[in-house]
């Protein structure tokens, strides 16, 4: 009996034994094939270098400086006198380089299952580095590459249009397998908005090595590429409306009617884009967030500002839209009464009997309170939605914000509270609750002026290769377009007409211009002051914002200016001017033609 249970022990243990044989030699043949391929051949992915930017000339915005990288050999943790004496000899021919942060990267990245080179030092610029190559390219333990570092040269011009590149970080990493690569991606501006057509895509690079690491054979090569663009931004232009603007603090947009093309444009003030590639001190990043004008925040689509008149047009046109007649006017005495409140118009005085064209031109607010009072705000926000407010305007820049168009609904979901009939009157005059960016009073006022479903944009081309931004004719109704001359005709009186807000600072244009002043309050001012205090005598960030949109020329419709100045004032004084001889410089460098005369 108990031979038989050892027979049978023994039985058992060569079927086990001969069953793993075969599933080793047999059924895993593939599998460790596979692995040996692993250790025999050796993928190398080869980061690319980061495509250029363009202005629409062709002149850079963003370029590579080039240079090196410096990587140590692996597992020399342990012996740190080999260790120490290679970041000794670094530090000896680059002052600037820090032995402590060296070593401490190379630590962190040190392993005993890795075998390439750790590393240590990003980038040296090129003619830094070249006196000192020969020496340092002789030393078994380092390891020199070819390297770029993203350049700005024009430092702080159009940074918020641009953007920068800064370092990834481990989100970025897990992400994208470039970022990994070049541990760099775009943070802002275009830089990221067109991160992935930028940064290109990877080489591969397989090489047959032996156990120790040693490249026997190059298998294959595939180069790493990637694609320069172009926007629309003309360097000559850019560089006029910022010494235009001043040390004022706001943002102007000069767009091409043809196709939304932007070819200047600018958030102020603006801030150095290159301390970014490599990361500013925590005394820098301070500063700039703790300034008061704000410069790291892109107002073009950032800034939320209330529109104050700018709205006025878009306004008209709900009123149109729900059967009032651009004949249709009141008598304006400087006040409007409601539920026992009273409603100031800007002129105290009153401006008599006014309808559409003339409320527009004066800017008269008690036309406004009237008509939207008649018209009611359900019939006025869809109007304002689909014409471009509390809606993305599609410009290609990250993180656009959205804006408010106050409403029943938006009040109930965002306060839980019922909507009063004053909330419209102050709506009607872009007052209130009612944000907006600049970008999208700038195509409001390009709709208006073409017709047309305009979408604003700074690219121009990939690689050459043109995109095609052709406006749709899908946002006015057949209606609405029959209404749009008059809306027109308004602000063309604005700039043109003896009573028009913006008159006296457009007679040294030449071209004719289409206009809208607007006012827009940072602090609450009581109705019941029959006349507010004057902006100049109110502290620098309690005045008002100023606001100025227009087209020209108004024949010919073929660019759209806006404006806002903070804390400006009054919008014709204030951005007139400034509107005025960016217009003259459109004429000079041949944007604007005029037609001829028969």
């Amino acid at each position: 009996m108990r031979m038989r249970i050892v027979f049978a022990i023994v039985i058992a243990f060569w079927i086990m034994l001969l069953t793993r044989i075969y599933y080793l030699a047999v059924n895993s043949n593939a599998y460790y094939e596979e692995i040996a391929e692993q250790n025999v051949i050796k993928t190398q992915y080869i980061p690319p270098v980061r495509g250029l930017i363009f202005d629409a000339n062709d002149k850079p915005l963003a370029v590579n400086r080039l240079g090196f990288s410096v990587a140590i050999a692996p597992h020399l943790t342990k012996k740190a006198e080999i260790l120490d004496g290679e970041i000794a000899n670094l530090v000896s021919y680059f002052s600037d380089l820090n032995a402590t942060k060296i070593k401490k990267e190379y630590i962190k990245n040190d392993s005993p299952y890795n075998q390439d080179y750790i590393n240590v030092v990003e980038f040296i610029d090129y003619d830094k580095f070249i006196p000192h190559f020969a020496k340092l390219s002789l030393r078994e333990n380092i390891s020199i590459n070819p390297s770029s570092k993203r350049h700005y040269p024009h430092n702080d011009l159009a940074s918020h249009i641009i953007g920068y590149v800064g370092k990834a970080n481990q989100q970025d990493v897990q992400n994208d397998q470039i970022a990994k690569l070049t541990n760099h991606i775009g943070r802002s501006g275009v830089e990221r908005f067109y991160n992935s057509v930028l940064q290109g895509v990877e080489g591969v690079k397989r090489t047959k090595v032996n156990a120790l690491n040693e490249e026997l054979e190059q298998l294959s090569y595939t180069p790493p590429s990637s694609k320069n663009i172009k926007l629309t931004i003309d360097l000559e232009l850019q560089e006029f409306i910022t010494k235009v603007f001043g040390n004022d603090a706001g943002s102007v947009i000069v767009m091409d009617l043809k196709d939304g093309a932007i070819v200047a444009a600018g958030s102020f003030p603006e801030y150095n884009l290159n301390p970014f590639v490599t990361g500013i001190t925590q005394d820098e990043w301070d500063k700039l967030i703790k300034d008061v004008d704000h410069p790291f925040t892109n107002k073009l689509v950032n800034g939320l500002y209330p529109p104050g008149s700018v709205v006025k047009m878009g306004m008209a046109l709900a009123f149109l839209d729900n059967g009032m007649s651009k004949n249709d006017g009141y008598t304006c005495t400087g006040t409007y009464e409601l539920g026992g409140r009273k409603f100031r118009c800007w002129n105290s005085y009153g401006h008599g009997f006014v309808n559409l064209n003339s409320a527009i031109r004066e800017s008269c607010d008690d036309y406004f309170y009237k008509s939207s009072q008649k018209i009611g705000i359900d019939a006025i926000v869809p109007i304002l939605e689909r014409f471009g407010f509390g809606v993305k305007t599609g410009v290609d820049l990250p993180n656009e914000f959205l804006g408010t168009v106050p409403s029943r609904e938006w009040k109930m979901r965002k306060y839980g509270k019922s909507w009063f009939q004053g909330e419209t009157l102050i709506t009607s005059i872009g007052q209130g609750n009612f944000l907006v960016t600049p970008m999208q009073v700038a195509r409001h006022t390009a709709m208006l002026a073409t017709g047309l479903n305009i979408t604003p944009h700074f690219l121009k081309s990939i690689d050459g290769v043109d995109v095609d931004f052709t406006p749709k004719d899908d946002i006015f109704s057949k209606f609405e377009k029959s209404q749009l001359p008059y809306i027109r005709h308004a602000m063309y009186e604005v700039a043109n007409h003896p009573k028009g807000t913006a008159r006296r600072y457009f007679t040294d244009t030449n071209v004719s211009v289409a206009a809208k002043t607007g006012t827009a309050q940072v602090v609450g001012i009581s109705q019941t002051e029959k006349k507010r205090m004057r902006e100049e005598d109110m502290l620098y960030l309690q005045r008002s914002h100023a606001w100025l949109t227009t087209y020209a020329p108004f024949e010919d419709p073929q660019f759209v200016i806006t404006m806002i100045i903070e804390h400006g004032g009054h919008g014709g004084s204030a951005a007139g001017p400034k509107v005025s001889q960016i217009y003259n410089k459109l004429l000079e460098m041949g944007y604007i033609v005029k037609k001829s005369k028969k």
